[in-house]
């Protein structure tokens, strides 16, 4: 009798165990099962930073003269610049550079010469301020330099954001929300319980012009020639599910 009921019990404890380790299992896998789903954020907002480069030349027989000629233009595009209400610390004037020039002829005999004739110097000069509408409207009325007698050659103005790490970081919190009600969505309709983030990607920040047709590259976008830009970040991420 004894030995019937050791063999019940020792039965019975298999089948708990079998059963507690079956069960575990079936646990273990459904925690496993995960939803894959992208999460977006966009933001539209305007540069507060404009970077405005130009440059202007001078030639001359001498080195020594041309010098001279390219400091006094200088100094008149320092003081126009001032008079428009450019600040001294917005303005910097890197240094000059110089190089030769020649004259090319053919001789009589149909012969090609170089000669000598004197320098070119160029002086570039770059504003950067955040007054992006005053900068803005000298770049446009630039030619009022030309008049005075000043070759001035002038590049688009590029457009910055001071606060895009703020920015970038307000936008992986709405993008990772957008990701989490994105998941929730998909859970409630196959009948599913959202668990937590097993784990997430943040996918390149992509800054475009406004209503512009550039496109995504794989390694991000980074517009500098529009004042009105958006910005867009993605998400991947994979929630576990019960």
């Amino acid at each position: 009798m004894k030995n019937y009921t050791w063999s019940i019990v020792i039965g019975l404890s298999f089948i708990i165990g079998v059963y507690i380790a079956s069960n575990a299992f079936i646990h273990r896998h459904k925690d496993t099962e995960t939803i894959h789903v992208k999460g977006l954020s966009q933001r539209n907002f305007t540069s507060d930073l404009i970077v405005w480069e130009a440059s202007f030349t001078r030639s001359a027989p001498t080195l020594k003269l041309c010098y001279k000629q390219i400091a006094h233009d200088r100094d008149i595009v320092r003081q126009y610049l001032l008079a428009n209400g450019v600040k001294e610390d917005e303005i910097a004037f890197m240094a000059v550079e110089a190089r030769e020039k020649y004259r090319t002829y053919y001789d009589e005999n149909d012969n090609y010469h170089q000669e000598f004739v004197g320098y070119i110097l160029t002086q570039r000069f770059k504003i950067q301020s955040k007054d992006v509408e005053k900068v803005e409207n000298i770049s446009r009325k630039i030619s009022e330099l030309i008049d005075k007698g000043i070759y001035l050659s002038s590049e688009r103005p590029k457009y910055f954001y001071t606060k895009l790490d703020e920015l970038k970081i307000q936008m992986i919190a709405e993008a990772t929300e957008n990701a989490r009600l994105r998941a929730e969505q998909i859970a409630e309709k196959s009948g599913a319980h959202l668990g937590k983030l097993k784990s997430a990607y943040l996918g390149v920040f992509q800054i475009t012009g406004q209503y512009s047709n550039e496109s995504y590259t794989w390694g991000g976008v980074f517009n500098t020639s529009s004042k009105e830009k958006t910005a867009s970040v993605t998400i991947t991420a994979d929630f576990m599910i019960r």
